[in-house]
Order: C-alpha cells, then structure tokens, then sequence
C-alpha cells in the first residue's frame, strides 16, 4: 500500500508546530505592563528576528504589527509550499483573503484621507513578499501602487487589472451618494468565499472537513452581520443583500433572526444552533459591545474546529490546522498589544482571547 501523499506534508508541518506561542506565553504577555513589556518578552520568540528587522522603520505597535504581520505570512508560505500538488489550488485560494484583507485596508484609508505612511505597517506582508505573491494576484509593489492612488474611486478603477474592479466597479455610484465603504468590503468578501468554495468542490475526497471550517467561518460572519443589524435598529433587508453564502445557517433562518427585536432575542433564537452566543451577552449587556460575540464564537469555533481536523494528519486538514493556529495566534497577538495601547486592564482583555482564553 502507498503511503498517504500527506505524509511529506505533516512531517514538515509537524516540525513547526512548537513554534507557536503556548497559552501559557500568552498569558505572560496579557499580563506585560505596556507595549515595551510586550516586545521585549516576544523577542525571544519565532517574532524576534521580524522584530530586529523593521526595528529600523517602525516603533511601538506598529513595529510588532508589522514582526506579526510578515511571521504570518512566513508561515503561510510554509504551508502552501507543503502541499501536495492537488492540494495547492485551495490552499492557494484560500491565502487570497490576504489580498481582501490588504484592499479592504486600502479602501478603508482612502475613505477616511490617510496617507501611505499612515496604512503601510498594517499591509500583510513579509518584507518585500506579500502573501499574494505566493497565493493570490497582488504583489507589494501593486498594493502599494494601489494605496497612492488619490482616491478611493481612483483605487477602485486602478484594482481593475488585478481582478477586482469588475466587482467593486458597480458599486461605486452607490459609495459616492453615500459615502458607506461597507457594501464595497462585503461585496470582496462575498466573491471571495464563492471562489474559495467553488475551488473546493472538485478535488480528491479528503476536503470536507475543511469544508465544514469554512462553513463555520462564514456562519461566524453571518451571526455577527445579524448582531450588528439589531443592534443598529436596521431592517431585515439589508442583511439578506450582505448575506454570505455557503454556511449552515440558512437566509429563511437569518430572516426570521432578523425580524427579531434586539440583540438578545437574536441570541435566543440562535443559542440551540450557537451556545457560545450566550457566553458574549452578559458583557453585550453591560456594555453594549458585540467584540464579545465575536471572541466567544471563534473561541468555541476553533477548540471544535482543531480537534476535529487534527484526527484527520494525513489530508488536506494537515495543512488548515497550522493556518488557522497562525491566523488565531495573529488574533490573539493584536488583541493584546492594541488592548494594551488603548489602556485597557487584563480583565478586559483576557475575555476577548481565543487561544489563551481557551
């Protein structure tokens, strides 16, 4: 019998897997008293030599943005470099949300007038290789040419030959009336889950639990997309416009969610499907905030999700186990240090953790 063409791949995965911060180490840095408590105690880690790199550029937290930022895709290419050859195509469709997320950023920046020097530290990037050099269509040079482009619109026509104009391009009349970015980051992040499943539905057999990881993902969006609607007082419309395709939670059920009076009725109807729901209302409660939504549906999301897709070594989930343990660990990372930045205590902080909250 052939050995399984995963097995190359969870040997080269497997020997990074101690690199990750333990939760232990994160709660030592939950506990730093600034900012330089945090970059100390992270340069003795895999950050350390991205801290050394753009110390001479950049300082205090854009500094660890930036060491966070490239370990990322350091570790993104590590997995798409580890793929088999029929795995690549969805890895590498998958890596595209760093090009969303760079545009999303862009367009962001040009709807509130800041300038390059104010963006460049938050762009996903690994010194001059981005992720979209390995797995998407935009290099750092083009993300850069789009970022000083002088307006948004302008942003938006330069993005044509990148791909993704033709799918902001109708939207533009509506943001200029407006002045509402939002439909234009929906519309990308729509497209990009249709592709992203698309290229999922042909491949070799071993994909469905990383079918259901993106199902939950796109669930997770959805419900937030529901809490912030009630909690705006919006009418069910516009969430079934900006619905996202392809999760468990249907648009009927999202209609009926949505005719729901507030936030809490939301959870109500919700909490069989979504238990961790109610872990985020008591501080929705207090404080009016959905971040706690957010924190207790990934957190809940990602012990069930790593624990299913770790019984599965020799598949495609080989590979989706060490992306999404960099991608929480990036989360958990920003968290802390812009929770620190902002003066919030520990004990506001540690609730929002995913991995260290665990």
């Amino acid at each position: 019998m052939s050995s399984s063409p995963y097995a190359s791949a969870l040997g080269r995965i497997k020997a990074h897997l101690p690199e990750f911060l333990t939760k232990e180490y994160l709660q030592r840095l939950l506990g730093a008293k600034d900012i330089g408590e945090v970059t100390k105690l992270l340069e003795p880690t895999p950050y350390g030599p991205e801290l050394v790199q753009a110390a001479a550029s950049y300082a205090g937290a854009p500094l660890l943005e930036v060491a966070i930022n490239r370990l990322l895709i350091r570790r993104n290419r590590h997995a798409y470099e580890s793929a088999t050859f029929a795995g690549r195509p969805i890895v590498g469709a998958y890596l595209r949300r760093w090009d969303i997320e760079n545009l999303e950023l862009i367009l962001s920046a040009k709807a509130q007038g800041r300038g390059v020097s104010e963006t460049d530290a938050f762009l996903i990037s690994s010194r001059e290789l981005p992720a979209g050099l390995i797995a998407g269509t935009l290099t750092l040079d083009d993300v850069r040419q789009l970022l000083a482009q002088p307006t948004l619109e302008a942003t938006v026509s330069a993005a044509v030959r990148f791909g993704y104009g033709t799918t902001l391009l109708p939207l533009l009349e509506a943001y200029q009336r407006t002045h509402d970015i939002f439909p234009l980051v929906q519309v990308l992040e729509r497209e990009y889950y249709h592709q992203l499943i698309e290229a999922l539905r042909f491949f070799q057999g071993d994909e469905w639990v990383v079918r259901q990881f993106l199902q939950e993902e796109i669930d997770g969006r959805n419900i937030l997309l529901l809490l912030k609607a009630r909690d705006g007082g919006l009418p069910s419309e516009p969430v079934l416009d900006r619905w996202i395709d392809g999760g468990t939670l249907s648009r009927a059920a999202a209609a009926d969610a949505a005719a729901a009076r507030d936030v809490p009725e939301v959870v109500k109807g919700l909490e069989g499907r979504f238990p961790a729901l109610m872990q985020g209302l008591s501080a929705y409660q207090q404080t009016h905030s959905l971040t706690g939504f957010d924190s207790a549906l990934s957190r809940e999301r990602a012990a069930r999700q790593l624990r299913r897709m770790r019984s599965y070594p020799l598949s495609l989930s080989v590979l989706f186990t060490y992306l999404q343990l960099a991608e929480l660990e990036r989360g958990d990372l920003r968290r802390i240090i812009y929770g620190k930045l902002y003066g919030l205590s520990a004990d506001r902080i540690e609730p929002l953790l995913v991995l260290a909250g665990a």
